[in-house]
């Protein structure tokens, strides 16, 4: 194994997604620059949005490099974590705790909704959100728009229990632009809507921006719901409120803020914004409808690791730091 920086390319379609420095490791995007590089034995992740912190993880093995037409994609055996991908340099996924991250932002909104029956997902190439989607047997159709094709077919070779969500009969893949997808969507199409973005920084700064949550919510029938990543309270408040703000400004129903741990993770932890659309009222604090295992279509389908009922309710309780701000924002 060889010293070598992992190369930039920009991205709008996973979770946790950086800008990264070229080569030259002086260039950047909107003042964001990442360092992620593999060095003998190590992989580690640095980056501005994070200063004066890196996490690292040891590498037995790379598995996968290769370069798409937007990013460039890893996969590697890590000693403690399993399998890792890699996109841009930022660790999107690991084997060991990509649970907390899938089950929760698919979860949260869909047992919080009765009987939903038409989902769409964005981003999400790994599957892993599909996965969860399809535990829920009410749900008739699932459309996912994942713009890179190459992150689906390496999470398919090397996370195929990730991935197993494309052998759901009820997905559609579209791979294209999601943001396109999305505008032209019919209007009150979806019961939810599930984002699995990049970070709202460069490229995907607008998927966090009112016009996109406009487009998300004319999507939605009335009472449907959104749920997307939402930054880490340790790290990024300063973008957290503008999120909320503009959730506010379009949601009319149900407006929330969870988070769960993910420990590979920049600060091990995530957040995801929930909102409803004017309709029937959602209460995203108390789910209403419950996983029926038994009742999975995908019969090989590993079981919930992470979600239950009593971590779905804990997930919006903050600490008062977090919660002083997001609760400002509703008073406004």
């Amino acid at each position: 194994m060889t010293d070598q920086n992992v190369t930039a390319a920009a991205a709008t379609n996973s979770p946790m997604k950086k800008l990264k420095e070229g080569d030259d490791n002086n260039n950047a995007v909107n003042g964001v620059k990442s360092i992620s590089s593999v060095i003998p034995g190590w992989f580690s992740e640095i980056s501005t949005m994070w200063p004066g912190e890196a996490h690292s993880l040891k590498v037995e093995k790379i598995l996968f490099q290769g370069k798409s037409d937007y990013q460039d994609v890893m996969v590697f055996q890590s000693a403690t974590y399993g399998k890792v991908l890699v996109l841009d340099g930022v660790i999107q996924l690991t084997e060991r705790d990509e649970c907390a991250y899938q089950e929760m932002i698919t979860h949260l909104p869909l047992c919080s909704i009765p009987n939903p029956k038409k989902v769409l997902v964005i981003g999400g190439g790994d599957g892993g959100v599909l996965r969860e989607v399809a535990r829920h047997s009410s749900v008739e159709h699932i459309d996912i728009c994942e713009i890179d094709k190459m992150v689906i077919d390496v999470s398919k070779e090397h996370f195929p229990d990730v991935a197993i969500g494309y052998k759901d009969p009820r997905v559609t893949l579209h791979v294209g632009d999601g943001v396109a997808f999305l505008k032209a969507a019919q209007e009150g199409s979806y019961d939810a809507v599930i984002v699995d973005s990049s970070d709202p920084i460069g490229p995907a700064e607008e998927l966090f921006k009112k016009p996109f949550f406009e487009s998300v919510a004319k999507a939605l029938r009335p009472g449907g719901v959104m749920c997307t990543q939402a930054e880490s309270i340790w790290l990024h408040m300063n973008i957290i409120e503008g999120i909320v703000e503009n959730c506010r400004e379009v949601f009319k129903g149900s407006v929330n803020y969870a988070w769960t741990t993910v420990p590979t993770y920049p600060s091990g932890v995530i957040g995801f914004m929930l909102c409803s659309t004017e309709g029937p009222e959602v209460d995203f604090k108390n789910p209403i409808n419950q996983i029926d295992v038994q009742e999975n279509q995908i019969k090989s389908i590993v079981p919930l690791k992470f979600y239950n009922q009593e971590i779905h309710a804990a997930a919006f309780c903050l600490p008062s730091f977090a919660k002083r701000v997001i609760e400002s924002k509703a008073e406004n």
